[in-house]
């Protein structure tokens, strides 16, 4: 009998085994899915370790209680609906509409008024869930896959939000000093552009801001506006294209943070300003106090910092060290580069996004210009990468992701450990700067450009016979 048993196993085993490697992808899914409950789980420990809910227990309490952002809610609830068909579709978003009047009936006869959060949205996160449900019960093979994909869109975008709101209350938990002198410091070389916006932005009065803080605000809204697009014939195709903006989004929201630890800056308003109640005055919608407690001196946007010895500085234990890279400018530029290959519409509106979304992390104080430089390359160099994998690690595309690498590896080592002498030197490191964002670029663009279908390689000339 024990040697049955152990036949059975051992062919339960080797069938899993064959499934997996006839079937590489799915094991891929299936590593990606096991990483992503761990990285929860941990995540979900070390906020209760200060304090803090997880993002475990606010996705959960988001089925009763007022979600932070409902229309994130219905973005991942649309990507999940482009697996199915428009009869689906007209289903799982009429139920989630139908749950969230429901919801806010029963509030409105318990009489319970939202102060925090928005009044729907929960009706969306219970349409996804019964999605997942029904996957795994009522479908099969490849049927289930891909709906599980799609699910796991929709719960990815949802979960990225979560944990990022997480993320950034650990960095100001963890990392009580700050580097915002020495970025500071080699703006200089770039002739301190985020002091230059925030007199823009000041300028323009409550209909700038309010359309800049709007952009600003709905980044996350407006890829999968583009993400719609690219995935508009899964339903049809019942399948995946190879690469499209939702898996570059999440990369660069998985990787991106990691860097906030190493390199916590908070921003110039917070750092050289009054904090985001710098903009209650123009903002039609909310209002903060000005605080300027932990800030260096209340000189942003109107007088920029004098060139000297930078020193690490101590800050708040609330503010976000979500600076370098700028993680709203590496997501602008995803969100352009994969609008590029839209109608018309879709191309200005990613070009109008991207530039907006510049305008805003600087004008509003958030960021200083050598972060958007280092954005910039960050986004490139994950694009790179994923687009090689996606042609079976080539050569051209690893060549590229390596070089980007080294690049953006050199500009967080130059502004930590060269500020000084590219302040004192501006003619020299701001060119060099763009100099280095721009061979990354043109990089990019041309080995890209030979990935295109029907771009083909300059054929060699032929050997003569009369020279042979």
């Amino acid at each position: 009998m024990r040697h049955k048993i152990s036949q059975a196993f051992s062919r339960t085993d080797l069938g899993i085994i064959s499934s997996v490697w006839r079937h590489p992808r799915a094991g891929l899914w299936a590593t990606a899915g096991a990483v992503t409950l761990g990285f929860l789980v941990a995540l979900e420990i070390a906020a209760h370790h200060y304090d803090l809910p997880g993002p475990i227990t606010t996705g959960l309490r988001e089925f009763v209680f007022p979600p932070k952002s409902g229309a994130l809610l219905y973005a991942g609830l649309a990507l999940t609906a482009l697996v199915l068909t428009w009869r689906q579709r007209f289903i799982a978003f009429g139920t989630a509409i139908g749950l969230d009047l429901a919801i806010a009936a029963v509030r409105w006869a318990a009489g319970v008024q939202v102060t925090e959060g928005h009044p729907f949205g929960n009706g969306a996160l219970w349409a996804l869930t019964g999605c997942a449900v029904i996957a795994v019960t009522r479908r099969t093979g490849r049927e289930r896959a891909l709906l599980l994909k799609g699910v796991g869109l929709g719960v990815l975008l949802v979960a990225g939000r979560k944990t990022g709101d997480i993320w950034l209350h650990i960095t100001a938990k963890t990392r009580p000093m700050v580097l915002d002198q020495y970025v500071a410091t080699a703006d200089h070389a770039l002739g301190n552009p985020s002091w230059l916006m925030g007199r823009i932005v000041t300028a323009s009065g409550p209909i700038g801001f309010t359309v800049l803080d709007f952009v600003y605000g709905q980044l996350a809204v407006a890829a999968v506006l583009v993400a719609l697009y690219q995935l508009r014939h899964v339903a049809v195709e019942r399948r995946f294209p190879r690469h499209h903006l939702v898996r570059t989004f999440l990369v660069i929201g998985l990787l991106g943070p990691a860097f906030y630890m190493i390199f916590p800056v908070v921003g110039p308003v917070f750092a050289y300003g009054t904090g985001a109640g710098h903009w209650t005055h123009l903002s039609l919608w909310w209002h903060i106090e000005p605080d300027a407690h932990w800030a260096v001196a209340d000189l942003w946007p109107r007088t920029t910092t004098q060139v000297a010895a930078p020193h690490p500085m101590p800050f708040d234990g609330l503010t976000p060290r979500n600076c370098m890279p700028s993680l709203h400018t590496a997501w602008a530029v995803a969100i352009f580069i994969h609008s590029r290959k839209g109608p018309r519409g879709v191309r200005w509106a990613g070009t109008f996004w991207l530039v907006a979304t510049l305008c805003a992390t600087l004008g509003f104080g958030y960021h200083y210009g050598v972060d958007l430089i280092a954005g910039v390359v960050f986004t490139l160099t994950i694009e790179a990468a994923l687009r090689a994998y996606d042609r079976g690690w080539d050569r051209s595309g690893i060549r590229l992701a390596a070089y980007g690498a080294t690049v953006f590896t050199a500009l967080l080592l130059s502004y930590r450990f060269l500020p000084l002498e590219m302040a004192r030197h501006p003619w020299q490191a701001g060119p060099l700067l763009l100099l280095a964002l721009l061979t990354v670029i043109y990089g990019y663009v041309r080995t890209t450009a030979q990935w295109e279908p029907g771009v083909t390689p300059a054929r060699q000339p032929q050997p003569q016979p009369e020279l042979v």
